[in-house]
């Protein structure tokens, strides 16, 4: 009996253990159902953050013309952008006060940027161009004028092809960082601008090189030393240092074997243009010290016994930022452009500032004229000096120089009689027939200086130099007296005894002279 009653607690116990922690359970249930929300959780919704959308289109607005305007963006995110610009049109036409005339407006010129084609691209040019004519001081110009630089941007073509649209794009850019310089897309537009730049001085660079591989000396420094002095953030500016230095060692070269050309001229000739070249591998070393090609202008001065510059602290820290900057060109970069239309700006810079106006351009006749005048210098430079030209006599009015000679005096101004002009008389001695000079007359009170001698300024008489003595010639003959005529008439003169005088005329022989042959 103590055994079953014994079972029978346990199992009692067991089951008031159950029951209780089921009430427990129960109770738990129901207060998570009182504590649950009865909706069901919404998950969240990343936004999309549209930099070029219009901070006014997600306002809740009952508004015509808002609703015009939302439903036209609606269109534009789907792809009708036929149905969005006609949209924006009519928004414009019916509410040309509303506050989203602007954005409408900007919007107009974006459906036809986004639908993408030659024929839309220029239509969204023109709407672009109009938005800025109507809305110059809004902030959304600057908006409008970078997309006018995109389009020129988007069409652009291989460094060897039509580089009309690079041009147009340089063109856009600049004006867009000069008209909006506080801008927020200005770091973009730089960008831009020096990847445009790139692509132009890449043409310039590879015209260059080839009329140097020509031996066309002159062309060749006229393109390579205009894309030095215009696009100075080319990644292959030492290159086209190192080619200008080049070919200025060829025109040496060409000098040094020019036949007829006297050697002194040939050597200051030579001179000057192997200090030309100097000067542009100086220029790789000072300004590029970091690029790839240093080594080989250092070698070229060594070559021509140049002293090899160093480059500035500054000079290396602004060309190693350069050159980290760079992105090289990898294998899929060369695949890619022979596929793609456009060109391969990866190795472009991404830092200093772009050129934002162009020197003058340097063309092959600059160059030309500048080879004639070291010419004339190196022919001059041996000949003397011509001598300077006389110099003029100064003005009656203007004070005596010491390199001047004074110039006579006029009409008006000449000397007095018997003076010469200074206030000083000539004295000159009296002749026996000259009287002294009456006590009663008195000097000139005008005078600067007193006569001191007789007033008289007459000059004695001249006298008549004596007759020089007749010239003989002791070697001739004295002359004979010759007859004088007593009748008045003029003496016959005696005939010249020709026997003494030598004659070239062979005289005949007489009698037995004949027989004789000498």
């Amino acid at each position: 009996m103590n055994r079953y009653s014994k079972k029978f607690a346990v199992v009692a116990l067991a089951g008031l253990f159950l029951a209780g922690m089921w009430a427990q359970a129960q109770t738990s249930t129901n207060q998570d159902d009182v504590t649950k929300p009865t909706h069901k959780r919404q998950k969240k919704q990343k936004k999309d953050f549209n930099l070029g959308a219009n901070p006014l289109a997600n306002l809740n607005s009952k508004q015509p013309d808002k609703e015009l305007y939302d439903k036209a963006m609606e269109a534009m995110k789907k792809g009708r952008y036929d149905v969005a610009r006609l949209d924006l049109q009519t928004m414009l036409n019916t509410y040309p006060e509303s506050e989203y005339a602007m954005r409408a407006k900007l919007a107009v010129g974006d459906t036809w940027y986004k639908e993408g084609g030659s024929a839309a691209l220029t239509q969204a040019e023109a709407e672009y161009e109009d938005f800025i004519t109507f809305f110059p001081d809004a902030p959304e110009a600057a908006e409008a004028k970078m997309k006018v630089a995109d389009i020129y941007y988007m069409q652009m073509q291989k460094p060897d092809r039509d580089y009309t649209n690079a041009q147009m794009a340089e063109r856009e850019y600049r004006e867009m960082i000069n008209m909006f310089p506080d801008s927020s897309l200005i770091p973009r537009a730089k960008q831009k601008l020096r990847d445009v730049q790139e692509v132009l001085a890449e043409r310039e660079a590879q015209i260059g090189w080839y009329y140097q591989s020509r031996e066309n000396y002159n062309a060749a420094i006229a393109r390579l030393q205009t894309v030095a002095d215009t696009y100075p953030l080319y990644s292959k500016s030492d290159q086209v240092w190192l080619a200008i230095g080049d070919c200025y060692v060829g025109q040496a070269h060409g000098i040094r074997i020019a036949p007829r050309l006297p050697g002194a001229i040939r050597e200051r000739l030579e001179a000057m243009y192997e200090n030309k070249a100097a000067a542009a591998y100086d220029k790789v070393i000072t300004r590029y010290p970091m690029y790839p090609h240093v080594e080989d202008a250092r070698d070229r001065l060594v070559a021509m016994n140049r002293p090899i510059p160093e480059a500035t602290e500054a000079a290396v820290a602004e060309s190693d930022a350069e050159e980290r900057s760079h992105q090289p060109l990898h294998f899929t970069d060369n695949i890619l452009g022979l596929i793609r239309q456009g060109p391969t700006v990866v190795e472009a810079v991404h830092v200093g500032d772009p050129t934002l106006s162009d020197p003058p351009r340097i063309v092959a006749p600059d160059v030309t004229k500048e080879n004639v005048e070291m010419f004339r210098e190196a022919y001059s430079a041996g000949k003397p000096q011509p001598a300077e030209a006389a110099a003029a006599p100064t003005a009656p009015n203007e004070p005596p120089r010491s390199d001047r000679p004074s110039e006579a005096p006029e009409a008006g101004m000449a000397a007095p009689a018997g003076g010469n002009g200074l206030g000083v008389q000539v004295i000159n001695a009296p002749t026996g027939s000259e009287q002294a000079p009456a006590a009663s007359q008195t000097p000139d009170p005008n005078a600067l200086v007193k006569p001191v001698g007789p007033v008289s300024t007459a000059l004695p008489p001249v006298e008549k130099a004596a007759q020089a003595p007749i010239q003989s010639n002791d070697i001739t003959k004295p002359a004979a007296a010759q007859p004088v005529a007593t009748n008045g008439k003029k003496p016959k003169k005696p005939k010249a005894n020709l026997s003494d005088e030598s004659s070239s005329k062979k005289k005949k022989k007489k009698g037995l002279d004949k027989l004789n042959p000498f």
